[in-house]
């Protein structure tokens, strides 16, 4: 489980990016982290892997914890954290296995990661991973060979190839077309129901999370102003997120495509019985 308390983030220049957010995500839960750009869902996905340093507060990840980490420990505290980011952050040069297998750096020496020698356990265990995400065929080509999905496909494997207990996820659909971005939150859900994995999704489509995961978390200028499911999104609570708009398309938008999905028999929507836990 991941547990934030009274996590601020102030910065150099006195802006204050998060005031004492409070939440836990259990082992097998989805959240999407939604708000207007600038509300801090980024800095808060940053301070939990402290790509950027907490101001206040701690954040732990089971008994570990991370705010208070040396930079040695935190560099080993980091392979149970996979980040999957916005612009899929590959080496175009590298093929796809040699970008998935860069996410087992953290377990191989020096040497063996320049020269790119990586134990037979490790290539069986990008295979495998590969194979889930629909990869199999692509092995060898070049990152930037890869459709959009594609790519961002090799970025989950990679997060995934480290056998994390989080993910972070920050604006995974954002590059890609509707039916593309569909596809990939539906497969971040059903991978971590199977994997067991607590994960924190930075998303800024609020009818693809409400279509997809298990509980929102609403930020605006740094604290959160909603935290429960999704159907809980009403217009009066969208327009504390986000401000005054009508949020009527939105909704019904999102009831079409989540009502979409159950006659589909879409395994994502099915996620959403795991009970919901906050803080």
């Amino acid at each position: 489980m991941l547990v934030i308390e009274n996590l601020t983030k102030r910065y150099a220049t006195g802006d204050l990016a998060l005031e004492a957010v409070t939440l836990s995500v259990p082992a097998g839960q989805v959240v999407g982290l939604i708000g207007p750009s600038g509300a801090g869902k980024s800095s808060l996905i940053r301070c939990v892997n402290r790509l950027v340093e907490p101001s206040e507060g701690t954040i732990k990840l089971g008994d570990l914890d991370l705010s208070r980490l040396s930079r040695g420990a935190l560099g080993q505290a980091r392979r149970r954290m996979g980040m999957i980011f916005q612009e899929y952050a590959l080496v175009d040069r590298l093929s796809v296995m040699e970008n998935v297998l860069s996410g087992r750096l953290g377990y191989v020496g020096f040497w063996r990661s320049f020269f790119r020698r990586f134990p037979q356990a490790d290539i069986d265990r990008a295979f495998a991973v590969l194979e889930r995400v629909g990869l199999t065929d692509h092995v060898d080509k070049r990152a930037d060979a890869l459709s959009g999905g594609q790519r961002q496909r090799v970025g989950i494997a990679r997060a995934l190839v480290q056998e994390p207990d989080l993910l972070l996820v920050d604006e995974p659909t954002a590059s890609l077309d509707p039916k593309t971005s569909r596809q990939i939150m539906r497969l971040i859900v059903e991978l971590c129901a199977e994997r067991n994995l607590a994960a924190i999704v930075n998303i800024h489509d609020v009818a693809l999370a409400q279509m997809f995961v298990q509980r929102i978390v609403g930020l605006r200028k740094g604290k959160v102003v909603f935290d429960g499911p999704p159907d809980g999104l009403t217009p009066e609570v969208l327009t504390e997120i986000y401000g005054a708009e009508d949020w009527t398309a939105t909704i019904r938008k999102a009831e079409e495509e989540d009502e979409q999905a159950a006659a589909a028999g879409a395994p994502a929507v099915l996620v959403r019985d795991t009970p919901l836990v906050t803080a």
